[in-house]
């Protein structure tokens, strides 16, 4: 097969493992930053252009698409779907898991147990946000925030009403989150691929610190899953339209509980703490499933 992995920097370890896996298997594989790119959109014939010239046909795509570029990226994936090239994650599906606030709404509509969340636009609302989540301590999320950035752990009411007043004067997108204290600051990483768990880790913060994030500090280690947390991540990962996702579990009193789906998870902490080849498995997904114009929007519409 002839394969296409959008990524800005071919030197990034997932980006390495993914092109290393393809070609051990005999596939032709081309790294392409998304933004060089350009397209050509028209009735007849669609096309993707590079550096002046056509791109040739793909027979599928791996998309590695960042956060800061997802608008461009997700068009890029877009315009390689309509040509017919198989998407290992559909556009549509990486649009809606980027959202945090949509794809919360969306995990709820399927009754997947999720932290208990606020969200509110205006300050006279604060206080009754804050007490529909449990009060205080509790979590403020910036909703355009990655990898950890913009969350913040409030131990007050009070606390937590000054930073939501600071977010919305500022006029930041934000939502407040019941704090799970059991969870002691970890959390499980588990790793879909298609309807399995192929791998999963535990994230545990560092001292003093409550986001568990690995390159905030964080340590990985292996875990072996509960039936209910296994099912609950693949679950997720269906209702965004996934075939590849990492779901993010926090383990509470009442059940396991998804934190964030994100559809373009990295593969360094997980293949080595798990010591699997993700990258493998992930190309003979591919090698399974890529047909031309199988396309379809999949997950909950929303």
């Amino acid at each position: 097969m002839r394969i296409a992995i959008l990524s800005r920097n071919s030197n990034l370890y997932s980006t390495r493992r993914l092109v290393e896996a393809a070609r051990e298997r005999g596939h032709q594989v081309d790294v392409l930053n998304p933004l060089s790119c350009y397209m050509n959109i028209n009735a007849r014939e669609n096309s993707i252009h590079r550096h002046g010239k056509e791109l040739p046909y793909y027979d599928c795509v791996i998309p590695r698409i960042g956060a800061s570029v997802t608008f461009y990226g997700t068009a890029v994936l877009r315009q390689f779907e309509m040509m017919g090239t198989y998407p290992l994650n559909e556009s549509v599906a990486i649009s809606r898991s980027r959202d945090k606030l949509r794809s919360l709404q969306l995990l709820s509509r399927k009754g997947i147990g999720l932290p208990i969340t606020g969200f509110a636009d205006q300050p006279q609302d604060i206080p009754d946000l804050i007490d529909m989540v449990g009060g205080a301590p509790l979590v403020i999320k910036l909703l355009e925030g990655t990898q950890g950035i913009g969350v913040v752990l409030a131990e007050t009411a009070q606390a937590a009403e000054s930073v939501i007043e600071a977010f919305m004067g500022m006029k930041a997108n934000i939502m407040v989150q019941e704090y799970i204290r059991e969870a002691g600051g970890a959390d499980i990483r588990c790793f879909v691929l298609g309807d399995k768990v192929v791998a999963a880790m535990k994230r545990q913060a560092k001292e003093g610190e409550f986001r568990s994030n690995l390159h905030r500090g964080g340590s990985a280690s292996l875990i072996k899953l509960s039936p209910a947390e296994r099912q609950t991540a693949i679950k997720a990962a269906k209702t965004m339209g996934l075939n590849v996702a990492g779901v993010d579990i926090l383990r509470s009193n009442h059940g396991p509980l998804v934190m964030e789906v994100n559809s373009s998870p990295g593969l360094e902490g997980i293949e080595n703490a798990s010591e699997k080849d993700i990258a493998g498995q992930i190309i003979t997904f591919l090698e399974n499933n890529a047909k031309a114009h199988k396309t379809r929007t999949k997950g909950s519409r929303g």
